[in-house]
Protein backbone atom coordinates (compact mmCIF):
# COMPACT_ATOMS: atom_id res chain seq x y z
CA UNK A 1 0.00 0.00 0.00
CA UNK A 2 1.39 3.37 -1.01
CA UNK A 3 1.28 6.41 1.26
CA UNK A 4 -0.91 8.45 -1.10
CA UNK A 5 -3.49 5.65 -1.43
CA UNK A 6 -3.56 5.14 2.33
CA UNK A 7 -4.31 8.83 2.90
CA UNK A 8 -6.99 8.73 0.20
CA UNK A 9 -8.67 5.88 2.08
CA UNK A 10 -8.45 7.74 5.38
CA UNK A 11 -9.96 10.87 3.82
CA UNK A 12 -12.97 8.88 2.66
CA UNK A 13 -13.79 8.17 6.32
CA UNK A 14 -13.41 11.73 7.62
CA UNK A 15 -16.65 13.45 8.57
CA UNK A 16 -17.42 17.14 8.16
CA UNK A 17 -17.09 17.73 11.91
CA UNK A 18 -13.82 15.80 12.37
CA UNK A 19 -10.63 17.71 13.17
CA UNK A 20 -7.54 16.33 11.42
CA UNK A 21 -3.94 16.81 12.60
CA UNK A 22 -1.24 15.66 10.17
CA UNK A 23 2.49 15.44 10.82
CA UNK A 24 5.18 17.43 9.12
CA UNK A 25 6.56 16.39 5.74
CA UNK A 26 5.11 14.24 2.97
CA UNK A 27 2.00 13.15 4.87
CA UNK A 28 0.77 16.73 5.18
CA UNK A 29 1.68 17.41 1.55
CA UNK A 30 -0.38 14.44 0.37
CA UNK A 31 -3.30 15.38 2.61
CA UNK A 32 -3.19 18.90 1.18
CA UNK A 33 -3.33 17.50 -2.36
CA UNK A 34 -6.07 14.95 -1.67
CA UNK A 35 -8.45 16.88 0.56
CA UNK A 36 -7.44 20.36 1.59
CA UNK A 37 -9.90 21.69 4.12
CA UNK A 38 -10.13 24.20 6.99
CA UNK A 39 -10.66 21.18 9.25
CA UNK A 40 -7.06 20.08 8.59
CA UNK A 41 -4.24 21.31 10.81
CA UNK A 42 -0.99 20.69 8.93
CA UNK A 43 1.55 20.45 11.75
CA UNK A 44 4.54 21.79 9.81
CA UNK A 45 8.01 21.96 11.32
CA UNK A 46 7.54 20.25 14.69
CA UNK A 47 8.20 16.58 14.03
CA UNK A 48 6.71 14.26 16.62
CA UNK A 49 4.14 16.65 18.03
CA UNK A 50 1.09 15.76 15.94
CA UNK A 51 -0.01 13.26 18.58
CA UNK A 52 0.36 15.79 21.41
CA UNK A 53 -1.58 18.46 19.54
CA UNK A 54 -4.24 15.92 18.61
CA UNK A 55 -4.61 14.87 22.24
CA UNK A 56 -5.10 18.48 23.35
CA UNK A 57 -7.79 18.97 20.73
CA UNK A 58 -9.54 15.72 21.65
CA UNK A 59 -9.68 16.66 25.32
CA UNK A 60 -10.85 20.24 24.76
CA UNK A 61 -13.15 19.46 21.82
CA UNK A 62 -14.72 16.26 23.12
CA UNK A 63 -17.87 16.75 21.03
CA UNK A 64 -15.98 15.97 17.80
CA UNK A 65 -13.68 13.23 16.55
CA UNK A 66 -10.00 14.09 16.26
CA UNK A 67 -7.95 12.18 13.68
CA UNK A 68 -4.14 12.13 13.92
CA UNK A 69 -2.17 11.05 10.85
CA UNK A 70 1.59 10.65 11.23
CA UNK A 71 4.48 8.43 10.25
CA UNK A 72 6.54 5.93 12.20
CA UNK A 73 9.45 8.37 12.40
CA UNK A 74 7.17 10.98 13.91
CA UNK A 75 5.69 8.81 16.66
CA UNK A 76 9.10 7.34 17.48
CA UNK A 77 10.25 10.88 18.33
CA UNK A 78 7.44 11.27 20.86
CA UNK A 79 6.48 7.81 22.09
CA UNK A 80 5.63 9.22 25.50
CA UNK A 81 2.52 10.78 23.99
CA UNK A 82 1.09 7.29 23.44
CA UNK A 83 1.13 6.68 27.18
CA UNK A 84 -0.44 10.08 27.84
CA UNK A 85 -3.16 9.49 25.24
CA UNK A 86 -4.06 6.10 26.69
CA UNK A 87 -3.98 7.46 30.24
CA UNK A 88 -6.29 10.39 29.47
CA UNK A 89 -8.47 8.04 27.37
CA UNK A 90 -10.24 10.43 24.97
CA UNK A 91 -13.02 8.38 23.40
CA UNK A 92 -13.08 10.71 20.39
CA UNK A 93 -9.45 10.22 19.28
CA UNK A 94 -8.26 8.14 16.32
CA UNK A 95 -4.48 7.79 15.95
CA UNK A 96 -3.18 6.59 12.58
CA UNK A 97 0.47 5.77 11.98
CA UNK A 98 1.65 5.16 8.40
CA UNK A 99 4.70 2.93 8.85
CA UNK A 100 7.23 2.49 6.04
CA UNK A 101 10.19 1.92 8.37
CA UNK A 102 11.88 5.06 7.03
CA UNK A 103 12.18 8.83 7.37
CA UNK A 104 10.92 9.37 3.82
CA UNK A 105 10.46 13.12 4.20
CA UNK A 106 14.13 13.68 5.01
CA UNK A 107 15.78 11.24 2.63
CA UNK A 108 14.64 7.70 3.37
CA UNK A 109 16.90 6.91 6.32
CA UNK A 110 15.70 3.78 8.20
CA UNK A 111 13.75 4.11 11.45
CA UNK A 112 13.62 1.50 14.22
CA UNK A 113 9.99 0.51 13.58
CA UNK A 114 11.19 -2.72 11.93
CA UNK A 115 12.04 -4.04 15.39
CA UNK A 116 9.77 -1.84 17.54
CA UNK A 117 6.23 -3.14 17.14
CA UNK A 118 4.33 0.10 17.46
CA UNK A 119 0.93 -1.59 17.58
CA UNK A 120 2.12 -3.56 20.63
CA UNK A 121 3.38 -0.35 22.23
CA UNK A 122 -0.08 1.15 21.76
CA UNK A 123 -1.73 -1.96 23.19
CA UNK A 124 0.57 -1.97 26.21
CA UNK A 125 -0.02 1.75 26.75
CA UNK A 126 -3.76 1.12 27.00
CA UNK A 127 -5.42 2.18 23.73
CA UNK A 128 -8.94 0.72 23.64
CA UNK A 129 -8.72 -0.34 19.98
CA UNK A 130 -5.50 -1.43 18.26
CA UNK A 131 -5.05 -2.91 14.81
CA UNK A 132 -2.26 -3.44 12.27
CA UNK A 133 -3.19 -3.39 8.58
CA UNK A 134 -1.37 -3.90 5.30
CA UNK A 135 -3.91 -3.18 2.57
CA UNK A 136 -6.51 -0.56 1.64
CA UNK A 137 -9.35 -2.97 2.32
CA UNK A 138 -7.98 -3.78 5.78
CA UNK A 139 -7.49 -0.08 6.47
CA UNK A 140 -11.01 0.72 5.33
CA UNK A 141 -12.47 -2.00 7.55
CA UNK A 142 -10.42 -0.91 10.56
CA UNK A 143 -11.55 2.69 10.15
CA UNK A 144 -15.12 1.43 10.37
CA UNK A 145 -14.45 -0.94 13.26
CA UNK A 146 -12.71 1.73 15.35
CA UNK A 147 -15.76 4.00 15.43
CA UNK A 148 -16.63 5.09 18.99
CA UNK A 149 -13.80 2.98 20.44
CA UNK A 150 -11.23 5.68 21.15
CA UNK A 151 -8.54 6.11 21.87
CA UNK A 152 -8.02 3.97 18.80
CA UNK A 153 -4.68 3.16 17.14
CA UNK A 154 -4.27 1.87 13.59
CA UNK A 155 -0.81 1.00 12.28
CA UNK A 156 -0.87 0.93 8.48
CA UNK A 157 2.18 -0.66 6.87
CA UNK A 158 3.01 1.20 3.66
CA UNK A 159 5.71 1.04 1.01
CA UNK A 160 8.79 3.19 1.20
CA UNK A 161 7.96 6.00 -1.20
CA UNK A 162 9.83 9.28 -1.23
CA UNK A 163 7.80 10.76 -4.09
CA UNK A 164 7.31 14.49 -3.77
CA UNK A 165 4.61 15.16 -6.33
CA UNK A 166 2.25 16.82 -3.86
CA UNK A 167 2.60 20.57 -3.19
CA UNK A 168 4.34 21.94 -0.14
CA UNK A 169 2.22 23.28 2.69
CA UNK A 170 2.63 27.06 2.57
CA UNK A 171 0.79 30.04 4.07
CA UNK A 172 1.14 28.65 7.58
CA UNK A 173 -0.40 31.65 9.34
CA UNK A 174 -3.47 31.41 7.11
CA UNK A 175 -3.77 27.67 7.78
CA UNK A 176 -3.73 28.35 11.53
CA UNK A 177 -6.29 31.15 11.19
CA UNK A 178 -8.77 29.17 9.11
CA UNK A 179 -8.45 26.13 11.40
CA UNK A 180 -9.22 28.30 14.43
CA UNK A 181 -12.19 29.84 12.65
CA UNK A 182 -13.47 26.42 11.62
CA UNK A 183 -13.26 25.22 15.22
CA UNK A 184 -15.24 28.23 16.40
CA UNK A 185 -17.85 27.89 13.67
CA UNK A 186 -18.41 24.17 14.27
CA UNK A 187 -18.17 24.00 18.06
CA UNK A 188 -21.39 22.97 19.77
CA UNK A 189 -23.02 26.05 21.36
CA UNK A 190 -25.78 24.20 23.20
CA UNK A 191 -26.16 24.66 27.00
CA UNK A 192 -24.07 21.56 27.80
CA UNK A 193 -21.01 23.16 26.21
CA UNK A 194 -19.95 24.70 29.56
CA UNK A 195 -20.11 21.33 31.31
CA UNK A 196 -18.04 19.78 28.50
CA UNK A 197 -15.45 22.51 28.88
CA UNK A 198 -15.34 22.02 32.65
CA UNK A 199 -14.83 18.28 32.17
CA UNK A 200 -12.03 18.92 29.69
CA UNK A 201 -10.35 21.27 32.16
CA UNK A 202 -10.55 18.61 34.88
CA UNK A 203 -8.96 16.03 32.60
CA UNK A 204 -6.14 18.41 31.66
CA UNK A 205 -5.57 19.12 35.35
CA UNK A 206 -5.25 15.38 36.03
CA UNK A 207 -2.69 15.04 33.23
CA UNK A 208 -0.67 18.00 34.57
CA UNK A 209 -0.82 16.71 38.17
CA UNK A 210 0.33 13.25 37.07
CA UNK A 211 3.22 14.80 35.19
CA UNK A 212 4.20 16.92 38.21
CA UNK A 213 4.04 13.92 40.52
CA UNK A 214 6.32 11.90 38.28
CA UNK A 215 8.75 14.82 38.06
CA UNK A 216 8.92 15.21 41.84
CA UNK A 217 9.19 11.48 42.60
Amino acid sequence: MRRYKAIETICQSIGKNDAVVSSTGLISRDLLAIKDSPQNFYMVGSMGLASSIGLGLAVCQNNRRVVIIEGDGSILMNMGSMSTIAHSCPRNLLHLVLDNEAYDSSGGQPTTSKTTRLEEVARAAGYRFVRKVGSRNELRQSLTDSTNKGPAFILAKIEKDGSRNSPRVLELVEIKRRFQEWLKDTTDTKPHRNSQRAEAQKRLAVIRNDASSKHLS
